[in-house]
């Protein structure tokens, strides 16, 4: 039997055995729409002259397309994804941010690369900015285009209307974090601080219930809690990693940690109300462990979620985002 032959039923009989082995365990995994992050939207957008009137690309998560030009993108093709990949007018000035790409992991399949990166935005007597970008991706969508820097969690509708119960998250990923860098904070206003330590990636799933008030504002209880910071850099990819979702109170449990929290309120994200005004989510406390939830969150990101924070030349490489039941 040629080797080639003997390779593709190999792989084909160990597809098998999986299957079976998650039927035998009354499991199942479903895969995110697009969570096999193969496809992307390119986007080339030109740059204001002032800054030099480069094309940038910009990418998004979704059908595999290309379009030119600095429309505003809103989510195509069934894509629940977002990512922290931006077009920018800011004084009359077009600058586009990538910081999520598009990454080979083997022939014919792509992986999504989060990096920390610096944005530069230099216009002589206009502007003169760096701003830390850590490369995300969740599930929502971005409001474009971005007119400045201050509050980004309004520029951002976190979660989907989701009401199922996974166990946990599962992905493949590699990281890595350069040896003896530092974090550094920069929003473009101010000086630039860095800090001892390097950032971690940041992942989380979080299950919420949501209802809106008759003046609509937005509330949640916590149904189901993962998160997890990722701190060392791989010596390749970890596959099928799994990130378990907790439900109800879990302040109590062994595995606590402080950052699983629930979302204060200053920090909280945003979401549509009925009348289509982007308010934030307050979330008020934990939901009883066999609650249904309304609405799913699932964010990666290269930093630890503060914002323009980041270990600059960070790379967190994700791939094959499914749901585990």
């Amino acid at each position: 039997m040629p080797l080639s032959t003997f390779n593709i039923m190999k792989r084909f009989f160990s597809l098998i055995l999986i299957s079976i082995a998650f039927v035998a365990s009354g499991q199942k995994m479903e895969k995110l729409p697009y969570g096999d992050m193969n496809q992307w939207v390119t986007r080339d957008i030109k740059e204001s002259r002032v800054i030099g009137g480069d094309w940038k690309k910009c990418y998004a998560i979704g059908p595999t397309t290309t379009i030119r030009g600095d429309e505003p993108y809103a989510n195509m093709g069934g894509s629940p994804w977002a990512t922290s990949n931006v077009m920018a007018k800011v004084m009359g000035i077009t600058k586009v941010s990538n910081a999520v790409f598009p990454h080979q992991r083997a022939a014919g399949n792509q992986c999504a690369r989060l990096s920390a990166i610096m944005e530069h935005c230099k216009a002589v007597g206009l502007i003169n900015i760096d701003v830390v970008v850590a490369g995300t991706m969740f599930l929502g969508e971005m409001l474009e285009p971005i007119k400045g820097t201050s509050d980004p969690y309004k520029k951002m509708e976190m979660g989907i209307p989701y009401t199922k119960r996974p166990v946990a998250l599962c992905y493949d990923y590699s990281l890595t974090i350069p040896a003896g860098a530092q974090k550094t904070y920069s929003s473009g206003f101010g000086k630039k601080k860095t800090y001892p330590g390097t950032d971690k990636a940041e992942v989380f799933i979080i299950l919420q219930r949501r209802w809106e008030d008759e003046d609509g504002n937005l509330h949640a209880m916590r149904v189901g809690t993962g998160r997890e910071l990722l701190g060392k850099s791989t010596a390749g990819w970890v596959n099928k990693h799994m990130l378990k979702v907790n439900y109800g109170d879990i302040t109590g449990k062994p595995f606590y940690k402080s950052y699983m929290c629930l979302i204060p309120e200053e920090k909280s994200y945003y979401a549509r109300n009925s009348k289509g005004k982007m308010v934030p989510v307050v979330e008020e406390g934990w939901d009883a462990p066999t609650a249904t939830p309304t609405h799913m969150l699932v964010m990666f990101s290269a930093g630890s979620g503060e914002p323009y924070v980041g270990t600059i030349g960070t790379d967190f490489l994700v791939d094959n985002v499914a749901l585990l039941f």
